[in-house]
């Protein structure tokens, strides 16, 4: 059995990855962690408390990184669903992972429909040289952009340095107007909007044709497929991994 702890238990995503914890037979959730009604209010009470494998973490964008040293410090494996990481963030992460000889997986989306958008994204940029990104959330969430599109952006520009080909000089009579330019200069437009829970669309042009790739979440139950795989792999694994895709 994987004991598995739940950080960011209280809310939307973590009462499903509770659910689903709870409800698979391979593992044992030991720890409900939140400041806000959790059966703990800090990793570090419920380690004391409970023998910890894998933490899975939807928490907020300003506590994940301290989370994460934390876990990797001691001996808890993190899988990291909360967005808002820095570039320089994930690669501290990725040197402490190695350096302690033990796992961690960050999933900017684990619903599998996303991730597939992403790697369908990745292979589509060899084939057209203008692209843009539009990420659509609920009105709650605090980062933009999100963690899907910038995660999307960063596979594409594996495969090309510019996706605004001809492009004319432009000049924004409103800022932002044109988005945040992001990896290789695709354009990124961030919506928070009520009604929505994540959807993102991927806008790829050229000369006489559009093609267009998307996604959209209905609920959040889509994700927790994708949080039990992560789970059991870092459980079996001592890697550090960056996006779902690598281990579908």
């Amino acid at each position: 059995m994987i004991n598995v702890a739940v950080c960011g238990s209280q809310g939307k995503m973590g009462k499903e990855v509770v659910k689903a914890v709870s409800n698979s037979p391979e593992m044992n959730l030991v720890a409900k962690i939140d400041i806000n009604g959790g059966d703990y209010s800090s990793i570090k009470e419920a380690l004391e408390a409970c023998k910890i494998d894998v933490l899975v973490d939807f928490t907020q964008p300003k506590s994940i990184f301290e989370n994460a040293k934390f876990c990797l410090n001691n001996g808890i494996k993190p899988v990291i669903g909360t967005t808002g990481l820095k570039d320089e963030e994930i690669k501290e992460l990725e040197e402490l992972t190695k350096s302690n000889n033990t796992a961690c997986l960050i999933a900017p989306n684990f619903s599998t429909g996303a991730v597939l958008m992403m790697m369908f994204a990745k292979k589509a940029a060899e084939y057209f040289d203008n692209a843009e990104i539009i990420e659509m959330h609920h009105n709650q969430k605090k980062d933009a952009p999100s963690g899907t599109a910038i995660k999307t952006a960063l596979m594409m520009s594996e495969v090309k340095k510019d996706f605004t080909l001809n492009n004319c000089p432009e000049v924004e009579t409103i800022d932002g107007a044109r988005g945040g330019s992001s990896y290789s200069n695709i354009h990124i437009h961030s919506v928070r909007m009520p009604g929505y829970i994540a959807s993102q669309e991927v806008i790829f042009g050229e000369e006489g044709q559009i093609f267009k790739l998307r996604h959209d979440s209905m609920n959040r139950e889509c994700y927790m497929k994708g949080v039990l795989l992560a789970i059991n792999h870092v459980s079996k694994n001592n890697e550090f991994i960056y996006g779902l895709e690598k281990i579908m």
